[in-house]
């Protein structure tokens, strides 16, 4: 069936009036749709208010839980600290309670001392009093004393204080002589002793092997056959090595040695260097040596500075300038009394510290001292003046102290002694000068000086002959008892000590000891 016809056989109003109802119907769905949509959307909207009603309820009522919870932990957190204050509070009272205590103990304790001390000042002035009343009584059975004593003596008052402050004067000087010449022996006893324990205690602690060097060097040789080529043809040589060191070689007919001898230790020790090279090397001619003489002699320089830092080194006495230390390793090239200079400032450094230590002074500076007291001997031969004057010059210009200049320039007495660490390090330099085996001396030298000794000694009034012993460190002296007394033979050896001191030069000290020989000869017939 088709609705087109019957629409199109159908009246137009009734169409329209269809349609109008069609519309009609429909807005009144879309409305009834729509009032149902908006009851939905409401009941919804209510459902989500009131769900979020109860979540806002819900946080409200966790987050006064949580607030609640937190108030709790702050209570007992503020609790915890309130009481850990009422225990320091009671700590501090406990505290303050016990220095009360204390203050009260020690209040009740002035209070006694001060009773004690208003009693001792009113038995004071009590005391003092009767003896205002004892001394005026004293002074008037004095007067009354003295006014009878000058008239049995017949003097007046002025001359019998002259009489008796006279002979009190008297007294008192015998007595003060006593005494001073009986402390002045136990002091001097006592600085001996002393003296003594300090000396052999820094000579113990230090002790040196001692080597006395000399002016030649000898050079052995693997066979005497060398001898020829170090004279080489003609003496050319010889000629050569001689020009250009400076220095003695003696080929005499002693088996395997050449001597080479110069008074100039640095000469002497190139020489044997040089020679000792070409004689490895076996090339011996002018031109050759002249080129190992030149190396060995610019080699020398650096070991000279080698043995100055070794020496600085082996003293301890921390950092030194340069200058210095070139002119210590040149000491190693010198000798006095054919005693090393560099082995004997090393070994005054190192007892003048051990001297410092035992009296309680600065090691560190006594070293010092010790180590460049005898630097002027390195430039002694270049410069007019003794050693200690040029070694304090060179000294000051490389920024040396007062004390280690003053050290330097007084080890000889040469000034006034002014500072402890110059007495140091001459007692340390006479320590090691007089060591045994030290220092040597010629056979006549040695002679001589102890006959100068003993003539010294006998031109003395009443000495009748004297003997050096101990290899001339003690002179015994006998003097006729028909000249001399006990107190006079005293003066004598003074005099005698003073007399050496000014006339002869030896190395240490000289102890003089004079006795008088009383002969008594009697002959039975």
């Amino acid at each position: 069936m088709s609705f087109i016809p019957i629409f199109a056989e159908a009246d137009p109003a009734w169409i329209a009036g269809a349609f109008a109802v069609g519309l009609t119907l429909a807005a009144g769905v879309a409305f009834l749709i729509e009032q149902i949509r908006s009851q939905g959307v409401k009941r919804r909207a209510d459902e989500v208010l009131l769900q979020a009603q109860k979540d806002a309820e819900n946080a409200k009522k966790q987050a006064l839980l949580d607030a609640r919870e937190e108030a709790l932990r702050d209570r007992e957190k503020l609790l915890k600290d309130v009481e850990q204050m009422r225990h320091e509070v009671r700590e501090a009272e406990r505290a303050v309670e016990k220095r009360e205590s204390s203050v009260d103990n020690r209040q009740s304790q002035l209070d006694k001392r001060e009773r004690t001390l208003e009693n001792a000042q009113r038995k004071a002035v009590e005391a003092t009093e009767n003896y205002e009343k004892r001394r005026t009584i004293l002074d008037k059975v004095l007067d009354e004393q003295r006014e009878i004593l000058l008239k049995v003596a017949g003097l007046d008052r002025n001359q019998a204080e002259r009489l008796l402050l006279k002979r009190i004067d008297s007294d008192l000087a015998e007595e003060i002589g006593k005494r001073l010449v009986r402390h002045e022996q136990q002091l001097k006893e006592q600085l001996e002793a002393r003296t003594r324990e300090i000396l052999t205690t820094a000579i113990q602690r230090y002790a040196a092997a001692h080597t006395a060097d000399t002016t030649c060097s000898t050079i052995d040789l693997a066979s005497d056959d060398l001898k020829g080529r170090i004279i080489g043809k003609e003496g050319r040589n010889i000629r050569a090595f001689e020009k250009a060191t400076g220095v003695d070689v003696i080929v005499d007919d002693t088996p395997g040695v050449v001597v080479v001898s110069s008074f100039d230790a640095v000469r002497r020790e190139v020489s044997k260097v040089a020679m000792q090279r070409l004689i490895s090397d076996g090339r011996i001619h002018p031109a050759r040596i002249e080129e190992v003489v030149a190396e060995v002699r610019e080699g020398l320089e650096e070991h000279i500075k080698e043995l100055g830092k070794k020496a600085a080194r082996d003293a301890d006495v921390g950092k030194l300038h340069e200058k210095l230390i070139d002119l210590l390793g040149r000491l190693k090239f010198r000798t006095s009394y054919s005693q090393n200079v560099l082995q004997h400032s090393v070994e005054v450094a190192l007892l003048a510290g051990v001297l410092a230590g035992e009296l309680g002074l600065d090691e560190a500076l006594a070293r010092r001292c010790g180590l460049l007291h005898d630097i002027g001997k390195a430039l002694d031969q270049e410069m007019e003046g003794g050693h200690p004057k040029i070694g304090a010059d060179v000294a000051e210009r490389c920024g040396e102290n007062e004390i280690v200049l003053h050290a330097i320039s007084g080890h000889h007495d040469d000034i006034r002694v002014d500072h402890i660490y110059t007495v140091l390090v001459a007692a340390a330099d006479a320590i090691s000068a007089s060591r045994p085996g030290a220092r040597r001396e010629t056979l006549e030298k040695y002679v001589n000086r102890l006959k100068d000794l003993e003539q010294l000694c006998c031109e003395f009034d009443g000495v009748e002959t004297a003997y050096a012993i101990q290899a001339g460190r003690e002179v015994r002296v006998i003097a006729d008892a028909s000249k001399t007394s006990d107190k006079s033979a005293q003066k004598l050896s003074y005099d005698i000590a003073k007399s050496i001191e000014e006339r002869l030069t030896y190395p240490g000290e000289i102890r003089v000891t004079v006795m008088r020989e009383l002969r008594a000869v009697e002959y039975a017939r």
